[in-house]
């Protein structure tokens, strides 16, 4: 039945990108999957630290630090992350001077007296022997939260230029994606070191500094943001509701065409709605890709890099929960889609799978989220 169901997938992918690409098929090229390392529980991201070592956050409020297999809980007060539903800690990024600094940030829903206040970035210091971690700031606060966790995002990327790029999701709140006034359903870009609107910004000339941070909107929940390389293009991953997983070329100030408020007219969550909303929004940019009439809840993306990926060298790998699976986006010049293709090495073995992650070496790393025993997995060409 599992076979059956990658066909009908394979099928719906084949007639869903938008740039009418050759049909999705299972991919020619062999990769060798490793298991890293287990016993972790939701990983939602991965660092690579200067050692060789791994920073793997986990959505029940745990840190753990991965070296040559071994899996050590890193200590930290975590005690205030709201860990419910789909919100917890959540997307993690290194800085760029970790070497010196020891400084990452994270993603995480904030609870106060067990009452959910926002999601939040929060700065810390990993200790030298990479036994613990203190918090350094809170880099940014104030995105909204649901209660329940629904839709909490959130991924952070650095840019070659040194900026924070943060996908967030909408809370499943009907207007919150198309309101520049909230941080949620955007995609924003802010100082990574203070959490400050960055020149460049699309709405700098606002007189409100959430507005000043965003970089995109209209977005339901991107919980994959990478960067290609030598081109500075922004590509997102995003979850879509009953259909139309998006893959998004980023244009600054560009709306997504998420509304479930129907241009404000009702205050239900109306997912029924598109995803990209042209009748409503005629200049709302179209997604590079969308899963069609399926969701596959796609979350992490990244793109591979080193010549030791041949043919599959600068393809877009995106990670899917629901679809468990990982797709090939091929992508020509100017993003556009060409082709999709799935390595069959993820066929009916890894099940739900949330981040994907490039490291310095070109290999790629992929947490595994099934919420008993999860993975972390190390991908190379075969």
């Amino acid at each position: 039945m599992r076979h059956v169901a990658l066909l009908a997938s394979v099928l719906a992918l084949a007639v869903s990108a938008c740039s009418t690409p050759a049909p999705a098929a299972p991919s020619p090229h062999r990769f060798v999957v490793q298991e890293v390392a287990h016993g972790l529980e939701h990983g939602w991201d991965v660092g690579f630290l200067p050692d060789g070592s791994l920073l793997v956050p986990q959505r029940p409020g745990k840190l753990a630090l991965v070296h040559n297999g071994r899996v050590t809980d890193v200590r930290a007060d975590f005690s205030d992350v709201l860990v419910q539903g789909e919100g917890g800690l959540m997307g993690m990024v290194l800085a760029a001077d970790f070497a010196s600094s020891r400084e990452f940030t994270t993603c995480q829903t904030h609870q106060e007296n067990r009452q959910a206040v926002d999601v939040r970035l929060v700065t810390w210091r990993l200790a030298d022997d990479g036994a613990a971690a203190t918090k350094v700031r809170d880099l940014l606060t104030g995105l909204p939260v649901n209660p329940s966790g629904r839709h909490s995002g959130c991924r952070p990327t650095l840019a070659p230029d040194g900026a924070l790029l943060v996908g967030t999701g909408d809370t499943a709140r009907a207007s919150v994606a198309q309101d520049r006034h909230s941080l949620g359903g955007k995609v924003l870009r802010i100082n990574a070191k203070t959490g400050e609107p960055l020149p460049g910004n699309p709405f700098l000339a606002s007189a409100d500094p959430n507005e000043r941070r965003i970089y995109t909107y209209g977005h339901r929940n991107v919980q994959g943001v990478a960067i290609r390389p030598g081109t500075g293009q922004v590509v997102t991953s995003e979850h879509g509701p009953t259909f139309d997983d998006e893959v998004n070329l980023l244009q600054a100030g560009g709306n997504y065409g998420w509304d479930p408020s129907k241009g404000g007219t009702g205050t239900s969550y109306d997912e029924s709605v598109p995803m990209t909303d042209t009748k409503r929004f005629p200049d709302a940019v179209s997604p590079l890709w969308t899963s069609g009439s399926i969701t596959e809840a796609t979350s992490g993306d990244a793109f591979l890099t080193g010549k030791q990926w041949g043919p599959n060298e600068g393809a877009l790998a995106v990670v899917a929960l629901k679809g468990q699976k990982l797709l090939l986006l091929h992508l020509d010049a100017n993003a556009k889609v060409t082709n999709v293709t799935l390595p069959t090495e993820f066929d009916d073995k890894f099940g739900r799978l949330r981040a994907v992650r490039s490291a310095p070496d070109g290999s790629l790393y992929v947490t595994t989220s099934n919420g008993s025993n999860d993975k972390l997995l190390r991908v190379t060409p075969g």
